[in-house]
């Protein structure tokens, strides 16, 4: 196809040999070559000249415009193959967007200039959705998922801090027995966030009753905490989001568990055998690295 646009331009075989970089015969067997599998003669040869044929006129224009989608689909392949390029679809959970996408962003614009990073915030069963469906190519969210097809690239670990009401009288200890959740008046946040299953499982660990009173009244942790802060109950934080929802309101007090306290995990997720898994787990790697400055514990790749 490209001798044939080639001899279609200069409409002589030497010329458009010279044009492509082949010989004159290579161009000539493969015109040759084309007019067998389209079965239609595109050219009429002459000792003198070369002519298009009515065949050969309608089929130039369209021999180029194949041409010219072609190269485009290499330029996007040789994109591809160049790390940290085109777009990258991050899925986010909520309580996880807020605090860690300052860090993730700051990296992405330090590092990987040329990389096109779409933010998704979704509960968990939608970005897992999402992944599985290709909608998605990362997330960040905390794990184990238990998914099957899904491979964690872990970050670090984080406590949860109790938040309370300021005169509250857990206020301002650091030594907080886990067993303390078991009468404490609980706000959490709805259904299908994670955090609110990682809670009461923590509460059920401490011995709190199944069917213990727990409020829910939250769709998301900035709401939790005015609730806490206006005195109807105690909530749970994660650190990393300590100082950013303690911060909004001086009517609320804090208190860290004794050792070892509840925690929660946050990593990457990808689907398992993705073609940029060398790529994520590269990036897995520069984010752990930045995220050393937040106040938890770096995980081993």
């Amino acid at each position: 196809m490209r001798a044939f646009a080639a001899v279609a331009e200069h409409l002589h075989f030497r010329d458009a040999a010279a044009a492509i970089g082949m010989s004159q015969p290579a161009l000539s067997g493969a015109v040759s070559a084309l007019e067998d599998v389209l079965g239609v003669q595109l050219l009429e040869r002459t000792t003198r000249k070369v002519l298009l044929s009515p065949a050969g006129e309608r089929l130039a224009a369209r021999a180029r415009t194949v041409l010219d989608a072609v190269g485009a689909l290499m330029e996007e392949a040789e994109a591809a193959r160049a790390p940290f390029t085109g777009v990258l679809r991050l899925g986010v959970i909520p309580t996880v967007a807020p605090y860690l996408l300052p860090t993730v962003l700051r990296t992405v614009h330090d590092r990987y200039p040329d990389l096109d990073l779409q933010v998704h915030e979704e509960q968990t069963a939608s970005l897992l959705d999402g992944l599985a469906h290709g909608r998605l190519d990362l997330l960040l969210l905390a794990v184990p998922l238990g998914a099957p097809g899904v491979t964690e690239l872990t970050l670090f670990d984080e406590d949860f801090v109790l938040a309370m009401p300021e005169d509250h009288w857990l206020g301002g200890r650091g030594d907080i027995p886990r067993e303390a959740l078991r009468e404490l008046d609980l706000l959490l946040l709805d259904e299908g966030h994670c955090l609110r299953d990682q809670a009461l499982d923590i509460c059920r660990e401490a011995g709190r009753e199944e069917g213990a009173p727990v409020t829910t009244s939250a769709a998301g942790l900035s709401t939790l905490v005015q609730l806490v802060a206006g005195g109807l109950g105690v909530t749970l934080l994660p650190r990393t989001a300590l100082r950013v929802e303690t911060g909004r309101n001086d009517q609320l007090s804090t208190g860290y568990f004794a050792d070892p306290a509840p925690s929660r995990r946050i990593a990457l997720a990808m689907r398992s055998g993705a073609a940029r898994a060398d790529e994520f787990e590269s990036f897995a790697t520069a984010l752990r690295q930045a995220l050393r400055a937040l106040p938890v514990r770096i995980c081993d790749p």
